[in-house]
């Protein structure tokens, strides 16, 4: 074994016990909300008594009741505030996370750490949790679901996903066949949302000490222009099983050497906003991904002022704008993350939707109640920061209405 691939296996081993530990870490079990959400549907127009057949004048569109416009027109602050916000748990403890849905408290939940319980085990658990909603949607559903060393679900029915790097070995049409199997499991036990593929590619600089991404063999190989193929291929097989993709971590974590999820202040200083390394983004937005999830790393030639999803430069100049996408922006993890541990709870959750982001995933879940109140605050005292939390919320409900299509 060279020096090099000693230092590569043993950085491997630290970044994925260091996930590990992040996405199965038991967190105390959330204290029930004493608010009840009612949720209510915006009122339709009245008819009028006289209609005239010859009136040229054309009345202003009603949002349906059944709309995502529609249905947020009608909710409170809280409620839209707990629409926008994601949290977590592990297979064995995810009825914890019924009484926050019951309170209408979160959007969507998802399922961390490792788990080998089979597809059957998995629903169960699942059922337990959205059977507790009282919204006039689907709750989102999600999971890390990549194939190698980051697998949430392995058991009987799951089956075992190879790693990007091999996937990316693959013709895009044999690719879209295998992820819409692996997609099918994910459906059959309740998972609506995977949080792949990863979208990143290593900087050759990088590619041997890269421990967020390469270390880990979660990229489609080093040539953005070809992992852009394996990633819209994934996004495509997903979309067939009714699973919704999420590609990440927008802009980008493969020039770093440092790794968010136990590093503070993690800065990429080699990607710009017409680098390269955004093809496999754009190409897996053009293939139809649901949401992008945005990294916490700094992005020095972007916005270096602060972590990218934070950053209005990030999300709504280059994601939103120069990018044009418009599904659901997603946070990617602000509790158990070491590089937002400056921050409280509190100010993740309104710098996120100030920024321009919709669904902020914490999978610490006795975050989210001071998450949701410092949305409903600041709401109450800025009308364009309620702006930015109504449209968040109208983004993550047309998801939610759209998951299973």
């Amino acid at each position: 074994m060279t020096a090099r691939r000693g230092v590569r296996r043993t950085a491997r081993a630290l970044a994925l016990a260091g996930g590990v530990l992040l996405l199965a870490g038991c967190a105390a079990a959330p204290p029930a909300s004493t608010y009840t959400p009612s949720i209510t549907v915006a009122p339709t127009g009245s008819p009028s008594s006289s209609p005239s057949p010859t009136a040229s004048a054309t009345p202003t569109p009603t949002p349906s009741a059944t709309s995502a416009t529609g249905i947020v027109a009608g909710m409170s602050l809280e409620e839209q505030a707990g629409t926008v916000l994601m949290t977590a748990a592990t297979v064995d403890e995810f009825a914890s996370l019924a009484p926050l849905v019951r309170d209408g408290a979160v959007g969507g939940v998802m399922i961390r750490g490792r788990s080998s319980a089979g597809v059957d085990a998995v629903a169960s658990a699942v059922h337990t949790v959205t059977g507790a909603s009282r919204a006039s949607a689907p709750l989102l559903v999600a999971t890390d679901e990549e194939g190698g060393e980051v697998q949430v679900l392995s058991g009987t029915g799951f089956g075992q996903i190879p790693s990007a790097v091999d996937q990316a070995t693959e013709t895009p049409s044999a690719l879209t066949s295998d992820t819409a199997r692996w997609g099918r499991a994910l459906s059959d036990a309740g998972v609506n949302l995977d949080l792949a593929p990863v979208a990143d590619t290593p900087c050759p600089a990088f590619v041997h000490d890269n421990p967020p991404v390469a270390d880990l063999d979660r990229n489609y190989g080093t040539d953005p222009a070809a992992a852009a193929k394996s990633v819209a291929a994934v996004v495509r097989g997903l979309a067939s099983a009714g699973v919704g993709a999420t590609v990440k971590h927008f802009p980008g974590l493969g020039c770093v050497n440092r790794n968010t999820d136990t590093d503070a202040h993690v800065v990429d200083d080699s990607i710009a906003a017409d680098s390269a390394r955004l093809q496999p983004f754009s190409s897996g937005m053009a293939a139809g991904a649901r949401a992008v999830m945005v990294s916490s790393a700094i992005y020095d030639r972007i916005d270096g002022s602060q972590p990218a999803l934070f950053s209005s430069t990030v999300i709504g100049g280059l994601l939103r704008g120069r990018l044009g996408f418009t599904g659901v922006v997603m946070s990617d993890d602000v509790g158990g993350a070491v590089a937002l541990q400056a921050w409280t709870p509190a100010q993740r959750a309104t710098k996120f939707v100030a920024a321009g982001g919709d669904l902020l995933l914490d999978i610490v879940p006795g975050d989210i109640p001071a998450e949701r109140a410092a949305l409903v605050d600041a709401a109450k005292a800025d009308p364009s920061f309620a702006a930015k939390l109504r449209a968040a919320a109208v983004q993550v409900m047309t998801a939610r209405l759209s998951v299973g299509r």
